[in-house]
């Protein structure tokens, strides 16, 4: 029965970033920019089926790193990765990962407006804080699962 809860969760973080990804490609106006979004897109949809989840984790962060400082609107895109950084890796990378992804999320925002304002401060700042309460009791349901 606890599986239910965390199927919903992670099928919802999936939708939240394919959402965020196609609205940032349609917004996008130069071409080269667009398909870079689609191929972020396909990376991400790879790592149902790869092994070395850190490796591509790795490659998901660099290509969102190119495509928020190219596009304002994929720099949003940073909060369903915090949720993979706080399911791929062990929590000591995950909190530092969630960190610096917090952090660059939020220069690179203040960069594309001109300036650094409360709300770019706040918003992914809580964001960070709810993805890794949301991602914590997570593996608290996981925790407490019964053996197969």
């Amino acid at each position: 029965m606890m599986d239910i809860p965390l199927r919903l969760l992670r099928w919802t973080v999936h939708a939240t970033a394919l959402g965020l990804l196609v609205l940032a490609v349609l917004r996008e106006e130069r071409a080269t920019v667009a398909v870079g979004g689609v191929l972020l897109g396909l990376l991400y949809a790879a790592g149902f089926a790869i092994e070395g989840k850190r490796v591509w984790l790795g490659l998901v962060t660099a290509g969102w790193v190119v495509l928020a400082v190219a596009a304002p609107p994929f720099v949003w895109l940073a909060f369903p990765l915090l949720f993979s950084y706080l399911h791929a890796l062990p929590l000591w990378a995950a909190m530092f990962g969630v960190g610096a992804l917090t952090s660059a999320a939020v220069l690179v925002a203040a960069w594309h407006a001109g300036e650094l304002t409360m709300p770019l401060v706040l918003g992914p700042g809580v964001a960070a804080v709810v993805v890794t309460l949301l991602a914590m009791a997570c593996r608290a349901l996981q925790a407490e699962r019964p053996p197969e």
